[in-house]
């Protein structure tokens, strides 16, 4: 019986020699008569026939001579068998470690297959090799080594599952990767777009991603907003690319509307603000100077600080009032309550019915329309 491991069988891996033999009997040559022809031991004939030896550059030209075959055929013979070999030998050497470490990338996983990533119907080892060949390793023991070098170098955060978060970050290259922008990152053109992006705060959550992807590409940013996993905490990543455009990620970690759009007008700033130098993770909760810059540009362009202030100076947050003031600043209710809360000015428990969610689900059949 043949060993099969994941759909592979070594008995259909066809040594080289399995095909020589039957073009000599199909022409009635005998292994002698081709060693006089090949100029070869009448012994290595033999070793290739009998599946020992393989079928080297130099006994490939012999044969096209011997033959009327071109070497090519006789090479790329041998070569197949020797990758389909090693293929086979290396799904039986997958380690444990391995497999284990798929169970971490199990709901990422199926994040890959629903999204086309990953092949739906591959189980088991070979899906050890299809992550492999996804994220660019040989070994997936390796990650948290790679995580620490390169472009992958990451910063420390609290949660972070190193697996996981690679993993992440490589998804939503792949899926930037498929846009095209025809431009380089240009920060003029971004700022003359604040005010309509700010204005699809208005909009149903079904059509916010086309329209936000053309502003950004007309800028020379490439967008996309991807479920977020545990192991990954992060509400935004920004990217430059060897052609001179930046990727843009956002996640909906929170799902309420005013929790994206401070984020996205927050990861905005850093680009305007040049915080950029190779990639940006931008962690939750994470507190220093370039977050502190990037908060209060994200505020400011979603309210103007001296109105925000002019209002929690009367100290009236009813809801008439929150919607009147929404109404001449020209911004959904939901904006002011969100920040109003942040700024524990309100309970977030307070207003819950004027605050918006965001459903990933939708989104996602928007991003799949061309």
């Amino acid at each position: 019986m043949a060993q099969r491991t994941n759909g592979l069988s070594r008995e259909y891996i066809i040594h080289p020699g399995e095909t020589l033999k039957e073009m000599l009997e199909d022409r009635g040559m005998t292994q002698r008569e081709l060693a006089i022809r090949t100029d070869v031991k009448e012994p290595h004939v033999s070793g290739i026939v009998n599946c020992q030896k393989p079928i080297s550059v130099s006994f490939a030209k012999k044969l096209e001579y011997a033959l009327g075959i071109d070497a090519s055929f006789w090479i790329n013979l041998q070569a197949n068998y020797e990758k389909e070999l090693a293929d086979f030998e290396e799904i039986n050497r997958i380690s444990s470690e391995e497999l284990e470490i798929l169970h971490k990338l199990k709901r990422i996983m199926k994040y890959a297959k629903d999204i086309l990533l990953l092949n739906p119907d591959v189980q088991g080892s070979m899906l050890v090799i299809e992550w492999r060949k996804l994220l660019n390793v040989s070994s997936l023991v390796r990650i948290p080594e790679i995580s620490q070098i390169g472009a992958y170098r990451l910063a420390v955060a609290d949660n972070v599952d190193p697996y996981v978060l690679f993993t992440w970050l490589r998804l939503c290259d792949l899926i930037t990767n498929s846009q095209q922008v025809n431009q380089k990152l240009d920060i003029d053109r971004l700022k003359t777009k604040l005010q309509l992006i700010r204005g699809l705060t208005f909009e149903d959550v079904d059509s916010i991603y086309q329209k936000l992807k053309g502003f950004f590409a007309e800028c020379g940013i490439k967008f996309a907003i991807v479920k977020h996993f545990t192991g990954a905490p992060v509400q935004g990543v920004i990217k430059k690319n060897r052609d001179g455009t930046l990727n843009l990620i956002m996640t909906l970690r929170r799902k309420f509307a005013d929790v994206f759009w401070f984020t996205l007008f927050h990861e905005i700033g850093h680009i305007i603000n040049g915080d950029i130098e190779d990639r940006l993770i931008d962690y939750e909760d994470t507190k220093n100077e370039l977050e502190d810059r990037a908060n209060e540009f994200a505020a400011n362009t979603l309210i103007a600080q001296e109105m925000y202030d002019a209002f929690v100076k009367i100290g009236d947050y009813s809801l008439p009032r929150i919607q009147h003031f929404c109404s001449g600043q020209g911004i959904p209710p939901y904006i002011l309550i969100g920040r109003l809360q942040r700024d524990k000015h309100l309970e977030y428990h307070q207003y819950v019915q004027e605050k918006i969610k965001y459903e990933l689900d939708k989104i996602e059949k928007t991003m799949r329309k061309p």
